[in-house]
């Protein structure tokens, strides 16, 4: 009989008590403890079991959990008598961060202190054993609403002490999300303030803390060293290129396919790889998004379960607003092609706009892409990645997204794009020019408009039209046809059907040197189409010579003007 699917559930606990649906993981509780690392990161896409691999450990190893050895019972750990014998038997502290996401400063560290002071609670029967002398017992109670930040970034080493001394024996410390509230900075401008914060409370509880056993974090980024974990010489970083506990986070495919049988669903098996199949942790490949997963499992619908769980905001931020280069790159992704970049896993969320390949770091460790290959480069041993979207599911998410972009104008982008197949230039003009004006500024940073923003439109509107044109189009931009390289030419996917012609577009910005209006400009572009004879490819590959549209944009700031023949 199928196991009941819990969504939602992070609680190892429940989900062993009632026999829910679970992917035994517990294997991850030896790899982890048999490294012998003092601190470990490890870093995973969101909805990944890394919660409840982090509870799953604190009910292995904590002595609030002794003699619950039923939780393991039948799983992989409990084949190894040696483990039998560890459970229960440390002190551990385990807090989240995962639920701070405050907009400014001083709401975060309110936050972070909530989450000590609950701790506190939770250990507040220590103090009556007698063995804290006065001036402990007032540190102890120091912990509470309205506390200095010295007190907050020492509570945990604090707390460490005295629970080891408690029970003999040093402690085991769990945080989980650690990151989410550096992102959080970063969006809302106070990274700064926060990092010198957060720098104190890590060196304090992981570096200068000799009550400390041993502990693991959780993130979805690696944060650059520099930053927060300057003085953590003895952090081990694991992300998704290392090897380490590889198929730990995630299902692999093996996990999956007995999952749809056990659930009477052998038959999608097909289906479900190509929706949510394709993450690379290390040398491990074919892992799947467990949250798609087991939603899947339960509603039996293809969705994109995984996508829209977040608003991905910093994200489309990036994106949206990126350079030219940054739209182009997307395009190929899109497309289904594959990018190469250099990768540099410590993010410094400082550089994502000034560093030109931050930003696909930052999709790589949020999951969006995958590896296809790696390898060094020079005498510095740059780390070039060949990237590519990772499933089916990302490149609905990347759709959605950009369809978005031109959400807030005032006139549908689709009925722009019909009038473009239909040849109607009076509404082609009416409606760009209302789009220009309502969405041009959204594709620069919003702040101090630049001499790429026509640019930066150009480009989203290419990744719009991939989007929109999917089924009846393959769309090319900046390739070689004929004696030049065109800017954008939509091939129709069905040659003989005349209601979707070919179309070559051409973009110029004004050269006030060289043009005294618009019409010379688009002039100019529609000149160029022809004299470099961009229409070769789509003859050659089966397009009737009279069945090809030109096109010509011209633009002054965030005037239009189309023109075509």
């Amino acid at each position: 009989m199928a196991k009941v699917v819990s969504i939602g559930n992070q609680s190892f606990e429940s989900i062993r008590e009632k026999d829910n649906f679970y992917v035994d993981k517990t294997l991850f509780i030896r790899e982890w403890w048999d490294s012998d690392d003092a601190v470990t990161l490890i870093t995973r896409p969101r909805r990944f079991g890394k919660t409840l691999n982090m509870n799953m450990l604190e009910c292995f190893f904590s002595n609030k959990y002794k003699d619950r050895g039923d939780l393991f019972e039948g799983l992989e750990i409990w084949r190894d008598e040696k483990y039998r014998e560890l459970q229960g038997t440390y002190p551990v502290i385990f807090l989240s961060f995962a639920s701070i996401k405050q907009v400014r400063y001083d709401e975060t560290v309110i936050k972070i202190k909530d989450e000590l002071i609950r701790i506190y609670n939770e250990y507040d029967y220590i103090m009556k054993s007698g063995i804290y002398n006065a001036n402990e017992k007032m540190q102890y109670q120091s912990v509470c609403v309205g506390m200095s930040d010295t007190v907050a970034q020492e509570a945990l080493k604090n707390l460490s002490n005295y629970l080891s001394r408690y029970y003999g024996k040093k402690v085991i410390i769990l945080l989980d999300e650690y990151d989410t509230p550096m992102q959080e900075a970063y969006v809302n401008g106070y990274w700064e303030e926060l990092v010198g914060f957060t720098r104190s409370l890590f060196n304090s509880t992981f570096k200068t803390n000799p009550y400390l056993e041993r502990a693991i974090m959780t993130g979805i980024t690696r944060v650059s060293k520099e930053s927060i974990f300057s003085d953590l010489n003895n952090l081990k970083v694991i992300t998704v290129t290392s090897d380490e506990y590889s198929r730990c986070f995630g299902f692999t495919e093996d996990e999956v396919f007995a999952a749809l049988e056990e659930q009477g669903l052998s038959s999608e098996k097909e289906k479900v790889k190509l929706w949510y199949d394709g993450f690379t942790f290390g040398e491990s490949r074919d892992i799947y998004n467990p949250w798609s997963i087991i939603n899947f499992l339960d509603e039996k619908k293809y969705k994109t379960y995984w996508a829209d769980s977040s608003s991905n905001g910093l994200v489309n931020e990036l994106i949206r607003t990126g350079s030219a280069e940054i739209k182009k790159t997307m395009e190929t992704l899109m497309a289904g092609g594959i990018v190469e970049k250099n990768i540099d896993e410590q993010i410094v969320f400082e550089q994502l706009k000034t560093n030109k390949d931050a930003v696909w770091s930052l999709l790589l460790a949020s999951g969006y892409l995958r590896v296809e290959a790696f390898r060094t480069e020079g005498r510095l041993n740059k780390k070039i990645y060949s990237l590519k979207l990772t499933n089916y599911e990302v490149e609905q998410m990347f759709g959605t997204m950009i369809e978005r972009w031109f959400g807030g104008a005032d006139v549908p982008y689709n009925e722009f794009i019909s009038a473009m197949i239909s040849g109607d230039l009076e509404s082609m003009n009416e409606y760009m020019n209302r789009v220009t004006r309502g969405v041009i500024s959204y594709f620069d940073t919003g702040k101090t408009p630049s001499d790429e923003e026509p640019e930066r439109f150009y480009h989203g509107l290419v990744l719009g039209l991939m989007v929109d044109q999917v089924d009846n189009y393959i769309l090319n931009s900046n390739r070689e046809s004929g004696y030049g390289r065109y800017d954008i030419m939509l091939e129709p996917i069905d040659k003989t059907n005349e209601k979707y012609p070919g179309i070559v577009i051409e973009f110029k910005v004004i050269n006030p040197r060289k043009e005294n209006s618009l019409e010379e400009t688009v002039a100019s572009a529609l000149e160029q189409i022809e004299k470099k004879n961009y229409d070769a490819e789509l003859i050659k590959r089966g397009v009737k010579e009279e069945n090809i549209h030109h096109y010509g944009f011209a633009f002054k700031g965030k005037e239009v003007l189309i023109d075509g023949r």
